[in-house]
This record gives structure tokens, C-alpha cells and sequence, in this order.
């Protein structure tokens, strides 16, 4: 039944989505970013307890990439990877003691900018850890914008006890990096490693022609992480509003006999400004109530506003 009603409601919003008309020569993603925005709003709308969550983070996080430029090799035209933790990734290895040669063990990873080395305490949950000899570290990237591949070595030399943890900084953001751990395990018995990379977080370019867009998306993103129906739909419209969504076209009505008068009503630039103020205001609201990164951009967007309003 539920996919029933969800189908219904697609098929609702793609015949809204038919009606002719006024937008003049968008780019095909543009057009595909409002129609999602409407499409979500309508579900929002029709939803109670089942909102599709799943699904409709996966159309607003397609649509991010697009208004960001994303291109095939994960870089993007409007945004940048900054030294910014975005997420972890955490491989463990057990490594041996050996007389003859040193283990390496090797791991790999997309956008990271640093690499951490931790011995736990335990293994086994149980039994205390052994210490790890970590000879060097060789790094083996193509830095994020370049193509060339460089290889550089970083010499430990040392004994890490359990609970050590030692971070390295990678030159640049890799775009695609191989690590590789060059290591001994203790002569009392192996001894358990973690290497964690860490992912740089996207950031967005200020002079982005499409930044009050991804802002707004990115507000929907988190409307769904917490469920927030109305913060959804706000921002959904706001999406919309930005991109210059169409104004449905009404049919043509009859000439009026010359026994009837006619009155053109016109909205009021005043309201619509102050409308179109209120909803960056909001937006840049949001942004300030958010993390760090996102505070920085609503205090860039709010100096942009204000530079508009100077003009």
C-alpha cells in the first residue's frame, strides 16, 4: 500500500511538472534540481510518518553534486576538498613479529588529507595489546587538481605502546592515496594496529553562481536527518526561489465585451523584494545555527547580502 500512494504522489508531481512555462533556456540540471525540489516538497507535503527518507536524500544529494559541477574523477568545479574532517575510515591489522623482514600492510582512500596511526590497548577486548615497531610510512597519492603521482616516505623509527596514537599530514589533499605501514610486531606475540584516514569535507565556493542553491540543499539534507517536514518544505521552496522556478501559466482568459472593464493587478516590487529578503535572511539563520563550517558560510553569505544591499 505504501508504495501504492508513493507511486501516486510521483505521478502527481510529474504532471505538475508538464504544465507549460516561462522559463527561459535553463540548463537541463537546473531545470532537474527545481523539479526534484517540487517533487519533494509535494511528498512532504503528502507524507505523515512515512516519509521516504532513503529515497529522497538521494535525490537532494544528486542534485548537490550537480549544482556543485561534480566531475567524473570526484573533484568539483564550484567546491573545494579543505583540511576539514568530513569522516573516518578505520582498518585494523595484526601485526606479526618477524627476524627476517618487516611486514607492510597497506590501505587506500579517496580525498584523504591525513593518516593516524593508533595502537589499542586491548585486543581481543580482553587481552592487553602488544607494542608495534613502525618502521616508516610510504605514501603513494595524486594530490586533488594534479594527475602525476608522488611518492614520499615518512620515518618513524620508534615503538608505539598500546594507546599510542600518532597523526601524519599528508603534503596535499590526495585525491586517491595508498598508504602503506612498514612494521614489526613485539618477540612476545602480535600486537593489533589501526589506520585511520581521514576524509577532507567539501567545501563551498563563495562565488558559486549556484551557492544560495546548495545552502538550501544542504538545509534539506539536514531537514531529513531530523525528520523536520515544515524545515523540508521551507527549503525546498527556497530551492526553487533561487533557481528562478517557473510560475504556472493560466489559460488565456476571454476578451471582455466593451460593456466590461478590466483591472491588471501587479504585485509590488517593495513586497516582492522584502519577500525575496526574508527568505535569504532565513536561509543565512539557518546556516548560523548549524556547524562550523556552516556558520562560516552564513556569515559569507550574510556579507554578500549586505554588500547587495549597498549597491
Amino acid at each position: 500500500m505504501r508504495r501504492v500512494v508513493l507511486i501516486l504522489m510521483f505521478l502527481f508531481a510529474a504532471s505538475a511538472l508538464a504544465q507549460p512555462s516561462s522559463i527561459v533556456q535553463q540548463t537541463p540540471f537546473v531545470q532537474q534540481v527545481s523539479d526534484d525540489a517540487l517533487v519533494v516538497d509535494r511528498v512532504a507535503q503528502a507524507s505523515k510518518r512515512d516519509l521516504p527518507r532513503d529515497l529522497l536524500k538521494r535525490i537532494v544529494n544528486e542534485d548537490v553534486d550537480l549544482l556543485r559541477g561534480k566531475r567524473p574523477d570526484g573533484s568539483f568545479q564550484y567546491a573545494t576538498y579543505e583540511r576539514f574532517e568530513a569522516a573516518r575510515a578505520t582498518q585494523s591489522f595484526s601485526v606479526q613479529p618477524r627476524k627476517d623482514q618487516m611486514e607492510t600492510d597497506e590501505v587506500k582512500g579517496s580525498f584523504i588529507y591525513r593518516v593516524v596511526l593508533e595502537v589499542p590497548t586491548r585486543r581481543l577486548l580482553v587481552r592487553k595489546n602488544l607494542p608495534v615497531w613502525i618502521e616508516r610510512v610510504d605514501i603513494e597519492m595524486v594530490a586533488e587538481g594534479k594527475s602525476q603521482t608522488e611518492r614520499s616516505s615518512v620515518d618513524v623509527k620508534a615503538w608505539m605502546q598500546p594507546g599510542d596514537v600518532k597523526p601524519i599530514d599528508l603534503p596535499a589533499v590526495a585525491r586517491q592515496v595508498k598508504i602503506g605501514i612498514v612494521a614489526n610486531g613485539d618477540p612476545k606475540g602480535y600486537g593489533n594496529l589501526d589506520v585511520v584516514l581521514v576524509q577532507a569535507r567539501i567545501v563551498d565556493n563563495a562565488d558559486s553562481p549556484y551557492a544560495q542553491a546548495v545552502a538550501s540543499a544542504k538545509a534539506m539534507q539536514r531537514a531529513l536527518d531530523n525528520g523536520d517536514i515544515p524545515s523540508l518544505r521551507a527549503s525546498a521552496q527556497r530551492v526553487r526561489d533561487v533557481l528562478g522556478a517557473p510560475v504556472r501559466q493560466v489559460a488565456a482568459a476571454p476578451s471582455p465585451s466593451p460593456s466590461q472593464s478590466t483591472m491588471t493587478v501587479t504585485a509590488a516590487p517593495d513586497a516582492a523584494a522584502q519577500v525575496e529578503m526574508q527568505t535569504e535572511l532565513q536561509l543565512i539563520e539557518d546556516l548560523l545555527t548549524g556547524s562550523e563550517a556552516e556558520r562560516r558560510e552564513g556569515l559569507d553569505q550574510l556579507h554578500q547580502l549586505i554588500r547587495k544591499m549597498r549597491r
